[in-house]
């Protein structure tokens, strides 16, 4: 390596004036798992599956991990209605009998339930984001819901004093019955373990039918436990809708004391958190107390139960997560008193009060006879958030479990245990929350309805911070002179929306404007006079124009809601992904008014497809794309897509005439709703780089209007596009693994030196904790040209930044400078460069955002009277 040191002066803009407000994370949900079969039919699939997590919901008060340690990254967001929040939060699975048992669903068989506070339980299309279908609970407002283990029935905890179940089974969500009305809020409920139902008497003749639906039909819930507002837990019979016992908790000055949590074990057993910082168990059968723990100083509002049901874990306003766990007493096997419960250790992870937790793998309360066992040698995942806005991941192995080598699935520590492991804290940074209009100096910060603009002035005199690349090859850092007035706030805008915010942009010049919600992209042209006021114009029938271009479907609302857009360089044309149809739309911005030039369906397709992933080179074989949308695989391997036109849209098209593939891997099918999140345009204006949640990437030529060519897919859909300024066909892409590729537009291939850049990336880049969020090239910079044009690139994430530097060896071999990370700059929203010389980091530090929250809970231990 060429060991000769280079400088570089940069002056570094560190912006924490920008107000971006994170919300507190009110709910947690990890997928359930088919129940198994009683009979023993299906197939078990434990033990044989590599390791994979279900996707992990999370409920603010106003996303989804990857299979790699630091790749817990948001794979979608779903913008709640404006105002709106959510408070509780359960996934169901669609349909059960179409798994394997102990197979992980996947997002198209998961149906989402939330409910914020109100009397409206909703439930989510997580393909399209937004609101699926709502439902009235009729008993005033929803405090608590559970889905039972066979994902048929959900229960409703409502004001009025009643549960009310909902019937899910095949789909639908409709009421099916009311419990007893009792005079107090049903605060949490749980369902008891299901049973096995018992075998309809056989008869001769028995149909086909008759027997499919008892095989539908093989468990039967038997009763469910709630917790109210009037210091008891109340056991209810499922089928006779009353309560079968009531148990009172602890009260303190006659006060009602309210029960936050509940929770059941497969044997019957009863856990429940309060408002006095007490767990109890509770014996189902004779409703008796087994053991109580004064185990916080105050309110427990949530618990989650371990994989094997050997470990509870409660949480709450002290900042603390408490383990529990079964430990044996005697060594005979199976006797009830062989066993106790007891608190084993606890932890504080958070800064504030934590409002939920989840476990994954996911435990579900089933007789001894059928409870599931996992495998030994992987930590479970426990998920926790609260008030501090941060999801907090816990490796959560039991210490009876250390007599293998147990793999900690987030790489934390070579430890694996709840008590010893090392916890992961995931940022509350949300991408494209901040955008940056380089010419313009402008910095953008999106609210949930609402959307600010800052302007950042040049210092007159030298830079404001330098960072110099030293013996250690390192940017370090110096102490500037203070200097007052580096930035105003210049734009304040309040907008009428419907959702929260998706998405906005900036023209590189500032001139444009461009702010979406789930339902609706509004575009305003700006101008500055000469005072430096932006004077700031709605085009008003935008909306309209968009309307036009997008066909109307009874699959998806006619909507113009945006994903995410870019304009390009010179500002003449805006590329809008929609949220809800997937279209890609090229918009031309001269003229008059604003004019669709192009509607592109490629993210819409199915593709030619083996195993979910679009491949290179898969075949001799071809599937011809025609007017009807199917796809073409030519003898290169690359993917070619038919150009759209007006009349040719997938969606639209009958495809009952598409032909059979002679290779059965591949596949064509209708219409695919995906979220196309990234864009990325050459400098010079003439390509276009788009790419989804799928882990597609599509490439377009802007100068033609037309669809250039398909990448092959990789694993991990990509967290960041980029083109080389100084070779605009060449396109990096970055990846959540925080691996990166390289691909040349122009010949439509992965170069050699590409391969020898992505193969060589320094191993502390790699395995960094925290994903990449984003790249920015500096503008003089040329991955593959000449070496004397060569600067560096610059990646980042929310606790680092890392400038590598692409060099050649003696034997051309092209390899990255291993530099440090920075890692002074924390969380970062936005990392941007306004010139070559100019760098500019939106930060957001979590001391302010707390100073925002009342005060944490705060207890003296010691010289207290």
């Amino acid at each position: 390596m060429d060991k000769k040191r280079d400088t570089t002066t940069l002056s570094v803009h560190r912006c924490r004036f920008v107000d971006f407000a994170p919300s507190a994370i009110t709910a947690l949900a990890y997928p359930p798992l088919p129940l198994p079969s009683v009979k023993g039919k299906k197939k078990t699939t434990a033990g044989k599956q590599p390791l994979r997590f279900g996707l992990l919901a999370v409920g603010h008060a106003n996303e989804h991990e990857s299979q790699c340690s630091q790749a817990w990254v948001a794979r979608k967001t779903l913008p709640g209605p404006y105002p709106s929040k959510v408070d509780s939060l359960a996934f169901a699975i669609r349909h059960p009998d179409d798994l394997q048992e102990d197979a992980v669903p996947v997002q198209t068989n998961l149906r989402l339930f939330s409910s914020g506070g109100g009397s409206e339980l909703i439930e989510w299309d997580l393909e399209r984001g937004c609101i699926r279908r709502t439902i009235n609970s009729h008993g005033g407002s929803i405090w608590s819901i559970a889905v039972n283990p066979s994902s048929s029935s959900l229960a409703l905890g409502c004001e009025d004093g009643t549960v009310r179940i909902l019937s899910i089974a095949n789909d639908t969500l409709t009421h099916s019955r009311r419990f007893d009305r009792v005079k107090c809020r049903m605060l949490s409920i749980a369902w008891g373990p299901p049973v096995p139902r018992q075998p309809p008497p056989k008869k001769q003749d028995t149909s086909a039918d008759s027997s499919s639906e008892s095989e539908d039909e093989e468990w039967a819930d038997s009763w469910l436990v709630t917790g109210g507002s009037d210091s008891s837990l109340r056991k209810w019979d499922v089928s006779t809708g009353r309560v079968v016992e009531r148990m009172g908790v602890d009260k303190v000055r006659g006060e009602r004391t309210l029960v936050w949590t509940v929770g059941v074990l497969g044997d019957g057993t009863i856990i429940s958190g309060d408002s006095l910082g007490m767990v109890k168990f509770w014996d189902s059968r004779t409703c008796t107390q087994l053991y109580s723990f004064q185990a916080h100083g105050a309110d427990v509002l949530c618990m989650a139960i371990s994989p094997e049901g050997k470990a509870i874990y409660t949480a709450g306003v002290d900042q603390k997560t408490v383990q529990f766990s079964l430990i044996r007493t005697s060594s005979t096997e199976n006797s009830p008193s062989s066993t106790r419960w007891t608190q084993t250790c606890s932890r504080r992870m958070h800064s504030h009060d934590i409002r939920a937790l989840a476990i994954w793998p996911p435990y579900t309360p089933l007789p001894l006879p059928h409870q599931r066992q996992f495998a030994i040698e992987v930590a479970p995942v426990l998920a926790s958030g609260g008030l501090d806005m941060s999801v907090v991941l816990t490796p959560a192995a039991l210490p009876t479990s250390t007599v293998v080598k147990v793999i900690n699935p987030l790489n934390t520590s070579t430890e694996s245990t709840f008590e010893d492991s090392y916890h992961r804290k995931l940022a509350y940074v949300v991408r494209n929350s901040v955008r940056v209009a380089r010419s313009a100096r402008l910095v953008s910060c999106a609210r949930e309805a609402g959307l600010t603009v800052w302007r950042i002035e040049k210092k007159p005199n030298g830079p404001l911070q330098s960072h110099q690349t030293e013996q250690e090859q390192d940017m370090e850092p110096f102490e500037p002179e203070p200097f007052a007035g580096g930035w105003e706030k210049v734009l304040e805008m309040n907008l009428d929306v419907h959702s929260n915010i998706t998405a906005h942009e900036f023209s590189d010049d500032g001139s444009w404007l461009v702010v979406s919600d789930l339902y609706e992209s509004k575009l305003f042209s700006l101008r500055s006079n000469e005072s430096g006021e932006i004077l700031i114009k709605r085009v008003k029938d935008f909306s309209s124009i968009l309307q036009a271009s997008i066909p109307a479907s009874s699959t998806h609302p006619l909507s113009t809601g945006a994903a995410a857009y870019r304009f390009t360089p010179d500002s003449s044309k805006l590329v809008v992904s929609t949220v809800m149809s997937s279209y890609v739309l090229i918009i031309n911005l001269t003229g008059d008014k604003p004019r669709v030039l192009r509607r592109f369906d490629h993210h819409r397709m199915q593709d030619s497809i083996v195993r979910d992933r679009v491949i290179k080179g898969r075949a001799k074989k071809s599937v011809q794309v025609n007017g009807n949308g199917h796809i073409h695989v030519n003898g290169d391997g690359d993917v070619d897509m038919a150009e759209p036109g007006a009349e040719s849209s997938l969606s639209e098209q009958d495809e009952s005439d598409s032909e059979d593939g002679e290779d059965e891997d591949v596949t064509v099918s209708t219409a695919a709703v995906v979220n196309v999140d990234q864009i990325a345009v050459s400098n010079d204006g003439q390509w276009l780089a788009t790419s989804d949640d799928h882990a597609r990437t599509h490439i377009y030529n802007l100068d033609l209007i037309s669809h250039h060519c398909v990448l092959p897919s990789f694993p991990r859909a990509a967290q960041a596009l980029a083109f080389d300024p100084m070779h605009p066909s060449v396109l990096l892409l970055a990846f959540a693994d925080n691996t990166v590729q390289i691909f040349d537009v122009e010949t439509r291939q992965f170069p050699v030196w590409g391969k020898e850049l992505s193969a060589s990336l320094p191993k502390r880049f790699r395995f960094a904790h925290d994903p990449i969020l984003g790249v920015a090239f500096d503008p003089a910079v040329s991955l593959g040209g000449e070496q004397g044009k060569t600067r560096y690139v610059l990646f980042w994430g929310a606790t680092w930044l890392r400038r590598e530097v692409p060099v050649a060896e003696e034997n051309e071999e092209r390899q990255w400078r291993d530099y440090k990370m920075i890692t002074q700059y924390r969380p970062i929203l936005a990392c941007d460069f306004l010139t070559k010389d100019e760098l500019v980091v939106v930060e957001r530090p979590l001391v302010d955002v707390l100073l925002t929250l009342p005060p944490a809970y705060f207890k003296h231990k010691y010289g207290a009277s």
